[in-house]
């Protein structure tokens, strides 16, 4: 993800005195909205994460996938605004919201942000049968980025590797233009990562 996302400037005197789920509620399900302005006020204020991840079980559509999106956005790049360890109160929470998820923006958000969580073997397994599900979902991006959250998956238990080397290679060859992109890039990773041969 290019790490000009991972730069929101200041959060305005306005936004530091609205609650996260106030700023999160104008516009429709999957515009951005005030975004922007959440990872900023997040990033400066770290004891605001709590309201901010409560959002993601809020039952508007457009909050939920506005919280998830800007978690994403804090979470993400090679220099992330806030790292992902702080997540680690919430695992257990996010490893059950990851199945019951049900708006798409919400959806792809998680499964880019939970992999780059701490996980243990057993939590990165969990995270992969919900992951596998996303693969089924009628939406490109879903799928996309379940595809990265298994490759992500495999840092925290490798005997996954193989399972979702094949998944990537499948995919690769029979998705749709996005996920074939994104396949032949995260083999290419993991063929890095892990001294295996690359697709031609």
């Amino acid at each position: 993800m290019p790490a000009a996302r991972n730069k929101p400037g200041k959060p305005t005197l306005g936004a530091k005195r609205e609650t996260i789920r106030a700023m999160l509620a104008p516009g429709r399900p999957l515009d951005l909205g005030r975004v922007h302005e959440v990872v900023a006020l997040v990033a400066s204020q770290p004891r605001r994460l709590a309201a901010l991840i409560e959002c993601l079980w809020d039952d508007d559509a457009g909050i939920a996938n506005r919280a998830a999106d800007a978690l994403e956005r804090l979470t993400g790049g090679r220099a992330p605004l806030l790292h992902p360890r702080r997540l680690a109160p919430w695992k257990e929470a996010l490893l059950g919201l990851l199945p019951e998820a049900r708006f798409n923006k919400l959806r792809w958000n998680l499964a880019l942000t939970l992999p780059r969580i701490p996980l243990f073997a057993a939590e990165a397994q969990r995270a992969a049968v919900s992951l596998r599900g996303y693969l089924d979902d009628r939406g490109s991006i879903v799928k996309t980025a379940a595809m990265h959250g298994l490759a992500g998956l495999t840092e925290h238990d490798p005997s996954l590797l193989p399972e979702v080397v094949d998944l990537l290679r499948i995919l690769s060859r029979s998705g749709t233009p996005a996920m074939r992109a994104r396949g032949r890039i995260l083999l290419k990773k993991l063929a890095l990562r892990e001294n295996f041969a690359p697709p031609a």
